[in-house]
C-alpha cells in the first residue's frame, strides 16, 4: 500500500525485506518520473515513491558508493597509496571519467575517496581496489560478500567502478541502491564527502594540486541535500542516488536509467514531494 508506515518495533531484516519488494500504488499527485527504475524510501520507514525497484538492471558509478563503503571499513583515511600506471590506463581505456590522477602520485586515501566520489574517479577507483583487495579481483568479492551481509540480495558486482568491462559492472536495483546508500550515510565521514560541492588537494613533493567538483548538481539546486553519486554508462543510462534531511527526516532515493539533466529536476521534485507528505502526517 502507497506511504505504508513500517512499525518501528520490526527488527531491520524484515524492514530490509519489507522495503527491498513492497511495490507501493503510485498516488495521483506523485511527481512523473521518466525514470525506468525508482524508489523514494525515509528512515521512519515510509515509502514515498516505487517504480520498477526490484529489477536487476546496471547502476554505472553508483558502484563507488560500495566501493567507497568497503574501502571505509578496511583502510585508515592517512593511510598512502601509489597511483600506477594500470591504475590510469584502465581509466582511459574504458572511457571513463577520471580524477586526472598521474602515475607516481602519493595521496591519503581521504584524498582518494573524495577523488572517487565527487568527480567519480575511475582512476582512484582503481587505486583503492588494488590497495585494499588486495588487487581488483578480491576487491569486488569483498565487494559482494558486503552486498550478501547488507541484505542486497539483488545486487552483484563485477568491478569497482561500473564501467562496462566485464558485465556492464554487474548489477542492481533501486531499491538495493537505496538500502546501501541508508547505510553509508551512516558513516560521517562518507556523508560529508558525498556532501562536499569541491575538494582542493595542494601541492606537494609527491602529488600534483588537484580540484575536484562534485559532479551531483543537486547539492546547488535543493535544500537540505546530503549527497550522494551520480552515474552513467550507456547500458546503464544516467543515474541518480540522493537524499536529503527534511523535517527532520532523511529521504533517500534512486533513479536508474534517467535522462541527464531531468534527473535532478525530478530527484528535487520527489524530495519536496517526501517533504511535503511527512509534514502532513
Amino acid at each position: 500500500m502507497f506511504g505504508m508506515r513500517i512499525a518501528g518495533l520490526m527488527g531491520s531484516a524484515a524492514l530490509a525485506v519489507l522495503v527491498g519488494f513492497a511495490t507501493p500504488a503510485v498516488a495521483a499527485d506523485a511527481p512523473k518520473v521518466k525514470a525506468a527504475e525508482a524508489y523514494v524510501v525515509d528512515s521512519a520507514g515510509t515509502i514515498h515513491f516505487g517504480k520498477r525497484q526490484s529489477r536487476r538492471v546496471p547502476v554505472a558509478s553508483l558502484v563507488k558508493v560500495m566501493t567507497a563503503y568497503v574501502v571505509l571499513r578496511e583502510g585508515r583515511l592517512t593511510d598512502t597509496i601509489t597511483v600506477t600506471e594500470a591504475d590510469v590506463k584502465d581509466a582511459v581505456r574504458e572511457g571513463a571519467t577520471t580524477a586526472g590522477l598521474r602515475a607516481g602520485e602519493r595521496l591519503t586515501v581521504r584524498d582518494l575517496l573524495h577523488g572517487l566520489l565527487l568527480p567519480s574517479g575511475a582512476d582512484a577507483a582503481s587505486a583503492l581496489a588494488r590497495r585494499y583487495g588486495p588487487g581488483k579481483t578480491a576487491f569486488v568479492a569483498k565487494m559482494n560478500r558486503t552486498a550478501r551481509a547488507l541484505g542486497l540480495a539483488d545486487t552483484r558486482y563485477t568491478n569497482a567502478d561500473g564501467m562496462p568491462t566485464p558485465g556492464n559492472g554487474g548489477y542492481s536495483t533501486a531499491a538495493d541502491q537505496v538500502r546501501l546508500a541508508q547505510r553509508a550515510l551512516a558513516n560521517s565521514t562518507f556523508q560529508a564527502m558525498v556532501g562536499a560541492r569541491t575538494y582542493k588537494v595542494g601541492k606537494t613533493a609527491v602529488h600534483r594540486a588537484h580540484t575536484w567538483r562534485n559532479s551531483n548538481e543537486l547539492l546547488s539546486r535543493s535544500a537540505d541535500v546530503l549527497g550522494v553519486k551520480t552515474g552513467y554508462t550507456r547500458a546503464a543510462g544516467y543515474c541518480l542516488l540522493f537524499a536529503a534531511e527534511r523535517n527532520g527526516v532523511q529521504i533517500v532515493g534512486a533513479l536508474l536509467h534517467d535522462g541527464k539533466d531531468g534527473r535532478f529536476t525530478t530527484a528535487e521534485r520527489l524530495l519536496d514531494y517526501a517533504a511535503r507528505r511527512i509534514a502532513e502526517g
